[in-house]
């Protein structure tokens, strides 16, 4: 999904007429292009490029990005692909890869039926594309990793109506639940935004919050941050937004709730369901 949303954003940004690309074969040191934007023949589909072979492989290679003029005179690229190239047309090629970690985890490119330099501004476009995907990238992963801490997989052999959960637990899976929040106001893109916030409702405990009382998203990001512990100003730095903000972000919340104090609201959250 990200990749696919990617490359519609570089044809619209660059104006490039062609787009492809997908993600790093897990285990293999190959791209397998999954995902075509503006194509007029399947040549390219399910193609697997091989690090260091022709422009994608020079890209995973190098881990960065490469482009040529007119793809199958090139003398900067070896030409294992020319021919699902030439059944394209392609000629001037840019092809970026996505690095989360330092491990290129997957190629986009962006591509010209004529030979002629790409700009500076189509090469910016290009990279700017593969950085949404490296942020998605990181988001999700990051996502399932704060699950998986939060959901440890049980031990087979333990009974579990006598295996209670601990209180370090509980407070794992509320640090887990404010770091999501955290992260989710900074996404841009509504669908994954929508997927981090799913995630959270994942950790609290009712799969509806109950109750008459409506909490604000922002809302509810203060008090997620204030039951992991967080400060004000803590609350502040991990949402971007001022200390002032999140003062009468709280202040709001705890009238709802019909608290009079931060510990009070945070109880009174999770009883409705708010808050792990």
């Amino acid at each position: 999904m990200e990749i696919r949303g990617a490359l519609a954003r570089l044809r619209r940004a660059t104006g490039l007429p062609v787009a492809f690309g997908g993600l790093v074969v897990p285990g293999r040191w190959q791209v397998r292009i999954s995902e075509l934007s503006g194509t007029a023949t399947p040549a390219l589909s399910a193609l697997a490029v091989t690090s260091g072979n022709g422009l994608g492989g020079k890209a995973v290679a190098l881990a960065r990005p490469c482009a040529v003029t007119d793809y199958s005179v090139s003398r900067q690229i070896s030409h294992e692909y020319d021919a699902p190239v030439a059944a394209e047309g392609l000629r001037a090629v840019v092809a970026v890869p996505v690095v989360v970690r330092r491990r290129v985890r997957a190629v986009l490119y962006g591509a010209l039926r004529a030979a002629r330099p790409l700009g500076d501004r189509t090469l910016g476009a290009a990279v700017q594309a593969a950085r949404d995907v490296e942020q998605a990238l990181v988001v999700r992963e990051g996502a399932a990793e704060l699950l998986a801490a939060a959901h440890p997989v049980p031990d087979p052999g333990a009974d579990p109506l006598r295996e209670p959960v601990s209180g370090a637990h509980r407070e794992q899976v509320r640090e887990a639940h404010a770091a999501l929040r955290a992260l989710a106001p900074r996404i841009t893109d509504p669908a994954l935004r929508a997927e981090l916030l799913d995630a959270c409702a994942l950790l609290t405990a009712r799969e509806a919050p109950s109750g008459a009382v409506r909490l604000a998203p922002r809302e509810v990001d203060v008090l997620a941050c204030v039951a992991a512990g967080a400060t004000n100003g803590d609350a502040s730095e991990r949402l971007g937004v001022t200390t002032e903000t999140v003062k009468a972000y709280l202040r709001s919340a705890m009238r709802k709730l019909g608290a009079r104090t931060r510990g009070e609201a945070v109880v009174a959250a999770r009883r409705a369901g708010w808050l792990p």
